[in-house]
């Protein structure tokens, strides 16, 4: 079976940043006991990823690089937060390079990385970790299935055999 809308795709990646100079740098990869497992077409992945993954099927191996505004986005100077020292009041003033969680007015969830601390305030960059890096993958696909119908009404995948991960 082809990778389409609304099917369940189950890959392993090993995911590497591409410097400007050509290196590769290693971030991630998932395995056999625990791959990647999404529903395809529902915007729960990076849209380029999905445009390089379509059409093809079990087994199937490809490589492809995205660049930064295919994937993340450029690195935004102006997504800087600076938190009142106060916040920390509790838990102690963070230090550089931390990863702090975060929560907008509106709940959503999102991190930001300590850049600087200083007695009055946490600077923060509100940036995604990937952010400017140009990303490389190679795939693997290990399965594609149709979604379920509980699948497609809860808009996500409940795991390669539609039942593990389930809530």
């Amino acid at each position: 079976m082809a990778i389409e809308n609304n099917n369940v795709v189950t890959l392993n990646y090993k995911l590497h940043t591409i410097e400007e100079n050509g290196e590769k740098t290693f971030v991630e990869e998932t395995t056999n006991e625990n791959p990647l497992t999404f529903l395809y077409g529902v915007g729960m992945m990076l849209p380029k990823f999905e445009e390089n993954i379509a059409g093809l099927g079990e087994g199937d191996k490809t490589s492809f690089t995205l660049s930064a505004v295919d994937a993340y986005g450029e690195k935004d100077d102006r997504a800087v937060a600076q938190l009142p020292a106060d916040m920390f009041n509790e838990t102690g003033l963070p230090p550089v390079g931390e990863v702090l969680p975060l929560q907008d007015n509106q709940g959503n969830q999102f991190r930001a990385v300590v850049i600087e601390v200083t007695p009055e305030a946490v600077i923060a960059d509100l940036n995604h970790p990937m952010a400017g890096k140009t990303l490389n993958f190679d795939i693997e696909v290990l399965g594609v299935r149709p979604a379920t119908e509980e699948e497609l009404s809860h808009g996500h995948a409940h795991g390669a055999d539609g039942h593990s991960g389930h809530e």
